[in-house]
């Protein structure tokens, strides 16, 4: 499959084979990550590969996501990471400052770079993967099960594997949407977005499982109508970070 076949038939995968995924093939799979872009080559990310069962287990049932788990070739958790960056400091005499929104932002943007060059790499070996943001949902039990230090939190974890199906890949928003000419035009969002519910009703009416009558635009007020795991701010302080 070519490069730009691959990246547009996406789509996340729940159920898997049950086959294991070798040791070379995800020492392979993280290598090419390795090389996505990083801000200042920082590199401020670690991944956990769970392989002892009970904490997969466990994983599963904090981040509210057991039934993957129990199918997938291997488990990740993905995690911002300037403890190593504060032992590469320490190597010069140098106690660095990763306490500030900006390392926030450059820890969060270089996971997930690495993150997407990992399932792409997967998904062009023939496995499936799903992103579970779950892992957010109970960050501290997370962070005490995989001895997460200080400046080291959970973004998200990763199931892969061999797909027992391919699900249908989703329209995505339309270019118009998302691509800005010079300047931000937030006029068009009303007739552009009408358009786009009637695809998705469209295809969640005709998908071949799990079908509903639902929009986009109703299933984002649904979603966004409260705040969403607010004790994020309070756990990240005690991981060092309290947005100097």
């Amino acid at each position: 499959m070519e490069t730009r076949e691959l990246l547009r038939s996406h789509s996340s995968v729940r159920k898997y084979t049950g086959d294991i995924i070798s040791k070379d093939t995800v020492i392979d799979l993280i290598e090419t990550a390795q090389m996505a872009a990083s801000s200042h080559f920082v590199q401020a990310y670690s991944v956990i590969w769970v392989t002892d069962e009970e904490k997969k287990a466990k994983l599963g049932e904090l981040s509210k996501n057991d039934f993957q788990f129990k199918t997938a070739g291997a488990s990740f958790l993905f995690c911002v990471d300037f403890k190593r960056l504060q032992v590469a400091g320490q190597k010069h005499g140098v106690d660095i400052v990763a306490d500030s929104a900006e390392n926030v932002l450059v820890g969060v943007a270089d996971v997930s770079l690495f993150a997407q060059n990992f399932v792409i790499a997967a998904e062009a070996k023939g496995y499936g993967i799903c992103y579970i943001g779950g892992a957010r949902t109970n960050p501290a039990e997370i962070s005490e099960l995989f001895n997460l230090p200080k400046y080291v939190f959970p973004l998200f974890a990763m199931t892969i594997g061999t797909p027992t199906k391919r699900n249908e890949t989703k329209p995505r928003l339309p270019v118009a949407a998302v691509l800005h000419e010079n300047s931000y035009d937030v006029e068009k969002y009303d007739t552009l977005l009408s358009e786009y519910d009637a695809t998705m009703e469209s295809y969640y009416a005709s998908r071949s499982s799990n079908q509903k009558m639902a929009t986009w635009t109703k299933q984002m007020a649904d979603f966004l109508i409260d705040q969403k795991r607010p004790f994020i701010k309070d756990f990240l302080a005690t991981k060092g970070y309290t947005w100097k």
